[in-house]
């Protein structure tokens, strides 16, 4: 008889490191920063911390564990970094709304915004906890383009606000039904688009140096876009239109590959804003303000809000003059919403506005990060599309307050005041961490959905094709 060497056995199977630890240290962190910044505030402005400091810092860090418990328990292998600078963020807007409202006793906001936080922090947790599968989202594309549509036109039928007709108040309660909407167009998007990839990449005639897909693949999606960008005109929340401009544009190029779109987007792009900045009233009154900040102090009435922001971000200088010393209350209206970001900037300079974009570029990468390692086409251009609204508000908030592009009304993620804002990036960040947790987890999650789950990434199948 000849002796069978036995079978070598299989390798161990390679387990990553789930960091909640890591998540729950920085939590604590983003916790004790905001507690600090809260008291800070009082300090500054009577010289006393502020009495309800424990109470605040209980109840954010109540917040932030509630969180922590249902990615530790639902998605284990979540990126350890998305949850802590939501929190730290949403914490830092808390304090700057209550160092504003200090200078306006009667409009007070923070409590508001706290409870609209405490909001935000459960649907994030109730996302997480039944959300098992992104995929299941792909399911419901057009049900969601549905809702989205419904959602944009329903401000249409209420009185304009400053100008935009995209409020609903219903007696003291009022809500921005487009903040919501971004996100269901988001899951439009990628699922359409993962749909019809290769239609769009691989067919169509060329024109100009860029192939153009086929009619009956692009139209639909085409069609969805222009009646969501016509809505918002009709609105006239122009930032908003912009968003769905850029989400459209930055994912059809993510998922053909072809850099054209890119060109493309930019000239249409120019060509919207210059047409409807010259024909819509309001539009053009920005455009105005944004060409010519200083006119009404030439003119003797007075500096306007752009002009009063620019003159925050002056006095902030490099370190700025310290949280609760400043007066960007002056801004008016607007100071603890479009303009919130002028407040940080004057009493938190330029190091510490630095420190506040470094803290959205690196909540953007990792949910970039998250999308490219992900298996599947669906969860790889959701997860783009999701970080990309957050880097696409920032930049138009932050360029408008700053005198770089036109004003448009959009809230900073986290950071300004709004509670339809605050819940609807919470829903995002929930998003993001059910999608890095699929693309960190040690093996693919079982098809079980009767989605097509591509494993071999979007580069290699262009390349094999």
């Amino acid at each position: 008889m000849t002796a069978t060497t036995p079978d070598p056995p299989p390798p161990p199977r390679v387990r990553l490191p789930r960091r909640r630890g890591v998540e729950l240290s920085l939590l604590l962190c983003a916790v004790v920063f905001s507690v600090y910044g809260y008291a800070d505030v009082g300090l500054a402005h009577s010289g006393a911390v502020p009495p309800d400091v424990a109470g605040y810092g209980a109840g954010l860090g109540l917040l932030a564990l509630l969180a922590h418990l249902a990615v530790r328990v639902r998605a284990p292998y979540a990126d350890p970094l998305l949850l802590p600078i939501a929190v730290l963020l949403n914490g830092l807007g808390l304090v700057l709304i209550y160092r504003l409202d200090l200078e306006t006793p009667a409009d007070r906001a923070a409590p508001t915004q706290l409870v609209w936080s405490a909001v935000g922090v459960a649907l994030f947790a109730v996302v997480v906890v039944c959300l098992h599968d992104h995929r299941l989202l792909q399911r419901y594309a057009y049900v969601s383009v549905a809702a989205a549509l419904a959602l944009l036109s329903a401000p249409i039928f209420f009185p304009a606000v400053n100008g935009a007709k995209i409020w609903i108040r219903i007696g003291g309660l009022s809500f921005q039904p487009g903040e919501f909407a971004k996100v269901l167009l988001a899951v439009f998007f990628a699922a359409y688009l993962a749909a019809n990839r290769t239609a769009l990449a691989h067919t169509g005639r060329r024109m100009w140096g860029l192939r153009l897909p086929a009619g009956r693949v692009l139209g639909p999606i085409v069609a969805i876009w222009l009646l969501s960008v016509g809505v918002l005109i009709l609105e006239r929340d122009l930032g908003t239109s912009l968003l769905f401009f850029g989400l459209f544009v930055i994912l059809l190029y993510v998922a053909t590959g072809r850099t054209g779109w890119i060109a493309v987007g930019m000239v249409l792009a120019g060509i919207g804003a210059f047409v409807v900045g010259s024909l819509e009233p309001h539009v053009n009154g920005r455009v105005e303000d944004w060409l010519h900040p200083f006119a009404s102090i030439e003119a003797g009435r007075g500096p306007g809000q752009l002009a009063q922001s620019l003159f925050a971000f002056a006095a902030g200088g490099m370190f700025g003059v310290g949280l609760g010393l400043g007066h960007s209350t002056l801004i008016g209206f607007a100071a603890k919403s479009d303009f919130i970001l002028a407040t940080a900037g004057e009493e938190l300079g330029l190091v510490g506005l630095t420190a506040i974009f470094l803290l959205y570029a690196l909540l953007v990468g990792r949910g970039y990060r998250s999308g490219l390692a992900l298996r599947d086409a669906f969860g790889r251009l959701l997860a783009i599309g999701l970080a990309s609204i957050l880097a696409l508000q920032v930049f138009v908030i932050a360029g408008g307050v700053m005198g770089l592009i036109p004003l448009t009304g959009m809230a900073m993620p986290f950071l300004a005041q709004g509670g339809s804002s605050v819940v609807t990036n919470w829903i995002i960040v929930a998003l993001l961490i059910r999608l890095s947790d699929s693309a960190r987890a040690p093996a693919p999650p079982p098809d079980t959905l009767g989605i097509d789950t591509l494993t071999t990434p979007l580069p290699q199948r262009e390349e094999a094709r």
